[in-house]
Formats: C-alpha cells, sequence, structure tokens
C-alpha cells in the first residue's frame, strides 16, 4: 500500500465491502480475532494515514450511494469529491475543495479537510450535517447536529488559528459527529455523510495576480484579507513560479510572486498594484484553468520527488493571521542559505496556512528537510500555531502531537480513543 507522498506498508488482508452490513460484519471478526483495521480511502493523502503496517485492510470505495437534494446531499464514502461536485452543479456546491479532488469524502471527512476556499467557508467540520458511523465492535451510530455524546468529553486548549487538525476536536459542548470528523480513522468507520451544499453564485470575480516583488504581494493580501465577500487568497513564492514555468511558459518573465484571489465582488481590484500581465477570468472556463494552475504545483512537487526516489516533504503548520509575515520570515531565513532554489513556499495565505515544500536531491538532503520539518514546527507553536492544519498527522507526522500538547493533554485524547475503540484497533499508528 502506498499513498501520495509515497509512503508504503504492508497488510494481512484486503477487505473490499459493498454495503454497510459488510463493514460491520468485518469489524467484528476483526474484534473477535483482535486484528488491527487500518482504512483506505482514494489514496490521496500526504501522512500515510492510510498505509498500514499489518492487520486488515478495510478499503471505502464501494460505498459509493449518492443523491443530490436542495441544499444538501447524502454520500457514501467512496464517493470522489470531483464527483459530488460534478453531480451538485451547476446551481449549487460543496464548499471544501483541497488541492486533490480525487480525494474521497470519507478521506475528506477523517482529515476534516479544508483547501483554498476555506478562507470563507471553513473546513469540512462546518459542511458536515449527520453521519452514519460505525464502531470496532460492529455497533452502528446514526448521528445528526445537535447530538450529544454519551460520554464526558475532555477539553482542550485551541490554537489561535483559522484552521486546525491536530490530534482530537476537544472543544466544550461538541456534538457526537465531530469527535469523528478529523479523528484520521482512529475512532470509527464513516458509512455515510449529509453534507451541506450552498448556492452558486452566478458571477465570482477572480484573477491570478503577478507582482514584481514578494513584499509588493504580501502588502496587498494584508489590505485584501478584510474585503467582504471574499472566498479565495492562495499565494505562490518566486520558485513556485519557477518549478512551474515549463508546464505554464506564459507565465510573466518578471513575477516573483503570485496570489490567486476570488470574490464575490471587485472591491479587491480597488487598490490593485501588480503586474498588467495579470490574469483576470472572463467566465467558468477560465476559473477552471486558474485551478489547475494552482492545483498544478503540488503535482509538479510530487513528481519531482517521486523521480528522486524520495518521500515528500511537506508542512502543513498554520499561525494566527497577524504572524503571517513572521512565519513567512522564518521559513525563508533557514531554508533560503540551507536548500537555495530547493523549496517552494505556497498555500492559503488568506489563513496564514502555507505550505513548505523542501525538494532535497538525496538521502542526506532529505534527512536534514525531516529536521527542518520539526524545527518549522515549533517555531509555528510558538508563534501560537498548530502543527497540522489539514492534513492531519496521519503516522509519518505523529511526533508534533507532542509540539503541540503536553503528555496529559495526549493521554485525554487517548482516553477518548479508548472509550469508543478499547482494544485499540482501529487505525494503529495514526495519531498516537
Amino acid at each position: 500500500m502506498i499513498d501520495a507522498s509515497g509512503y508504503r506498508g504492508e497488510t494481512e488482508r484486503v477487505f473490499v465491502p459493498e454495503s454497510e452490513a459488510e463493514v460491520c460484519a468485518v469489524l467484528r471478526e476483526a474484534s473477535a480475532a483482535r486484528t488491527p483495521v487500518t482504512l483506505s480511502g482514494a489514496g490521496t493523502g500526504v501522512t500515510g494515514g492510510r498505509v498500514p503496517h499489518g492487520g486488515w485492510i478495510l478499503s471505502l470505495e464501494r460505498l459509493r450511494r449518492m443523491e443530490i437534494h436542495e441544499g444538501w446531499a447524502i454520500c457514501g464514502p467512496g464517493v470522489l469529491l470531483r464527483e459530488l461536485q460534478v453531480a451538485a452543479g451547476p446551481r449549487q456546491f460543496y464548499a471544501p475543495d483541497p488541492t486533490e479532488n480525487g480525494a474521497s469524502i470519507g478521506g475528506t471527512i477523517a482529515t476534516n479537510a479544508s483547501g483554498s476556499r476555506s478562507f470563507r467557508y471553513g473546513a469540512t467540520r462546518r459542511h458536515v450535517r449527520a453521519l452514519r458511523v460505525v464502531l470496532m465492535d460492529g455497533s452502528l451510530l446514526e448521528l445528526r447536529r445537535g447530538d450529544k455524546p454519551p460520554f464526558d468529553v475532555p477539553v482542550l486548549p485551541a490554537p489561535a488559528t483559522t484552521k486546525n487538525t491536530a490530534g482530537y476536536y476537544l472543544r466544550p459542548d461538541i456534538d457526537y459527529v465531530d469527535l469523528f470528523i478529523g479523528s484520521e480513522g482512529t475512532l470509527g468507520v464513516v458509512t455515510e455523510a449529509e453534507l451541506a451544499l450552498l448556492p452558486m453564485l452566478e458571477e465570482l470575480f477572480t484573477g491570478v495576480l503577478f507582482f514584481e516583488s514578494d513584499e509588493g504581494a504580501l502588502d496587498s493580501v494584508d489590505r485584501w484579507r478584510p474585503v467582504n465577500g471574499l472566498r479565495m487568497l492562495e499565494y505562490l513564492d518566486a520558485g513556485s513560479l519557477d518549478l512551474l514555468r515549463p508546464r505554464f511558459p506564459e507565465l510573466p518573465a518578471a513575477a516573483r510572486a503570485c496570489v490567486l484571489v476570488e470574490s464575490e465582488n471587485d472591491d479587491w481590484m480597488d487598490d490593485f498594484s501588480g503586474m498588467e500581465e495579470s490574469w483576470f477570468a472572463a467566465g467558468a472556463s477560465d476559473r477552471e484553468r486558474f485551478r489547475h494552475f494552482r492545483h498544478a504545483l503540488p503535482e509538479a512537487v510530487n513528481d519531482l520527488v517521486r523521480r528522486r526516489g524520495l518521500t515528500k516533504m511537506g508542512s502543513d503548520f498554520a499561525v494566527p493571521v497577524a504572524r503571517n509575515r513572521e512565519m513567512l520570515s522564518i521559513y525563508r531565513e533557514t531554508l533560503e542559505p540551507e536548500f537555495p532554489g530547493q523549496h517552494v513556499i505556497f498555500g492559503h495565505i488568506g489563513d496564514a496556512h502555507l505550505h513548505v515544500n523542501v525538494l532535497p536531491a538525496n538521502d542526506a538532503e532529505w534527512r536534514r528537510g525531516g529536521e527542518l520539518m520539526t524545527y518549522f514546527a515549533r517555531q509555528a507553536f510558538a508563534l501560537g500555531g498548530t502543527v497540522s492544519a489539514e492534513h492531519g498527522l496521519g503516522k509519518r507526522k505523529k511526533h508534533l502531537l507532542q509540539i503541540q500538547y503536553s503528555p496529559a493533554e495526549i493521554e485525554k485524547m487517548k482516553d477518548v480513543k479508548r472509550r469508543l475503540d478499547p482494544l485499540w484497533l482501529l487505525g494503529p499508528g495514526n495519531l498516537f
């Protein structure tokens, strides 16, 4: 088994159930045999969450029921995000939009995925209205918003960020569904979800805006962040643009930074000070072209790392919006001397959630990149941030949990795990 980062593992058996009843039966059998079970979605994750180290794999790819209604949809976990978007359109849309639209709905719920539109609409959690969940013992839960857990849930501190997926969501007076969203396949198996759909706007103002300097791009982001109706603020640095130039030769030669903007109005254009060669959408086809441009960067990074035979090295840290420039300076001051021309910085700058991908050329550089990622995680936390904003921690990054939480706080998470999975069989190696 493998995920999008190149992380690999092995399994004893693979189960691909076609119904919820079969899921229950597999988990009952595994519980009786004390056999660990790892859940598998579409394989687009980058933290090793769906990659087993022994035990059984439970693939949810055949649970593909989908119904579209006015304002909501029913989806099985095997439905792909792009399939839901196509089925909901053109009058409605599902707000969460992680980079990989081939992700499964079950996977996006497991990681509380977000994406570029989270600046306006938040992460997956905000759009889940109900869940059907099978516990490790094979019992079925039918949960709706407003249903409370049947046991006391501990409360943990939350970072001062707009996004956070590090560990369990343990907040005051949470709904039962919230325990399973973002739990990375360690508490239960989602077999069906009811998701909110939003009305599609007839007109959106979208631009890919190029700047001759990074400071110009950052100044514009700070001015635009408060604009009403803004749905997206995405950023690409000079290294990102250089990596994309072979795929997009039309990129302005002088561009050293880029900001992607999507808004319900054009108020943000009043003080636009970028390059004349910037791109503006004339319709839906242009917006799709811009989406492809934005998502081509992680694809290019993945391709390069795979060709070098290494595992992807990327961050998922976020800080409070007011500390965005400080975190960006930490990245640059560290990476430019050690990995000049071998890193890219991009992502959700509206939420102060930028991804750093180091592009090592050999094993020694890969190990050094890993050390720097841990350093960056500590710096993000010191600024009031989180060690995981949208991808989760899985197996590859579980060591970062102890940066954000104390041993006593992690033990509170484990108490919740023991309550729902007392034999500790579901999602072994994820988070803990």
